[in-house]
């Protein structure tokens, strides 16, 4: 998902490998597949992808993973596909969240 972006070196997405388990639920629920296992391990591989959702975090059962979701503005980027990135908007009180 390398065309999805919003805005680059921004994301609040971290990851403690030293508790990562390795089960595999980022992987799996990541929207914009952010995340491998290598060596039975998580990995970000492409963290200016994320869009903050929140899916990772909520799936990680040792907590390894956080995010703030949301900001990342995600309703930019869905506003983006419907209506072309030149048009998009957060949809707050400023065009923005």
């Amino acid at each position: 998902m390398k065309k999805l972006r919003y805005m680059t070196g921004v994301t609040t997405l971290k990851l403690d490998q030293d508790s990562c388990v390795g089960c595999g639920n980022c992987e799996t629920v990541c929207p914009h597949a952010v995340f491998q296992i290598e060596n039975k391990k998580a990995v970000i591989t492409d963290p200016d992808g994320c869009m903050e959702c929140g899916a990772c975090q909520n799936n990680c059962p040792t907590l390894a993973i956080t995010v703030e979701p949301g900001v990342g503005c995600a309703a930019y980027i869905i506003s983006g596909w419907i209506y072309g990135r030149e048009n998009a908007s957060c949809g707050g009180p400023n065009g923005c969240c």
